[in-house]
């Protein structure tokens, strides 16, 4: 398959790299990556300013650009050249990430919303996340991704449909499989903590507690706490879920109120 790779940490964290060159033993891969970490940019695209398009070297394997821009802006222009050259894309991967995407993670992410653009522009995408803000267990989501990818039917991703996979950490050999599992309610309290710059002019840290009171069974970060791999289907389109169901029920009766 001819693999689209990109990130949200940028074109030269370790992610991509253990990503790519696992994913090119068996594939061809074509990395367009964000030139500097992009982290929490959402599904955010670039629109008043030009996009340079810088070739990089991260392997002889693959090759690698640096965009000047946003996740979702790596994929447009990615697939876009892609096509130009007459190689389309078969698949969008955005990852991998550096800590988890997980419940509320998904709204703020640069890596799902790369794949989600993937699943936008009709490709079948998957965001895969290392669930711990540590370098070290990479190669066990790359090794995952590596097998899932013989083991599924691309055909059967229905229209604008991506996976958010998020991997335990722990090394290959111990994680006990993988489970399909919901988008969570995890999310974090934010707190705002004021201080005072050298020339006493205010500003503001963000930090916060995190919740995770999901009932749930299936609820993705219950499957990591179990040492099980996540694999979350995933839409652009927002409507879709029992979570909006009532609310629309109710504006129906409203809608009959003259």
């Amino acid at each position: 398959m001819r693999i689209l790779v990109t990130n949200d940490d940028g074109v030269y964290a370790p992610g991509i790299k253990i990503l790519a060159e696992e994913l090119c033993k068996e594939h061809e891969v074509h990395i367009y990556a964000p030139q500097e970490e992009q982290s929490a940019s959402g599904h955010s695209l670039t629109m008043r300013r030009p996009l340079w398009k810088k070739k990089v070297r991260l392997s002889e394997e693959f090759e690698t650009y640096a965009i000047t821009g946003t996740p979702v802006d790596c994929v447009k222009l990615g697939l876009h050249i892609l096509e130009t050259e007459n190689k389309p894309a078969d698949i969008v991967l955005s990852g991998i990430n550096r800590g988890p995407n997980l419940g509320l993670d998904l709204v703020y992410s640069g890596t799902v919303s790369g794949a989600l653009e993937g699943a936008i522009l009709g490709k079948p995408a998957i965001a895969v996340s290392s669930a711990i803000f540590n370098d070290g267990f990479y190669p066990s989501g790359a090794k995952f991704i590596l097998k899932f990818l013989k083991n599924i039917d691309l055909s059967k991703f229905t229209k604008f449909s991506a996976l958010n996979i998020n991997v335990p950490p722990l090394p290959s050999e111990e994680i006990k499989g993988w489970r399909v599992t919901n988008q969570s309610i995890k999310r974090f309290k934010d707190r705002y903590e004021e201080r005072l710059d050298p020339y006493n002019n205010k500003y503001y840290w963000i930090f916060g507690e995190m919740l995770e009171d999901d009932e749930d069974p299936s609820a993705d970060y219950k499957a990591i706490e179990k040492g099980l791999i996540s694999v979350t289907p995933i839409s652009p389109f927002m409507n879709h879920s029992e979570k909006t169901e009532s609310l629309y029920k109710y504006l129906k009766e409203v809608e009959k109120i003259k």
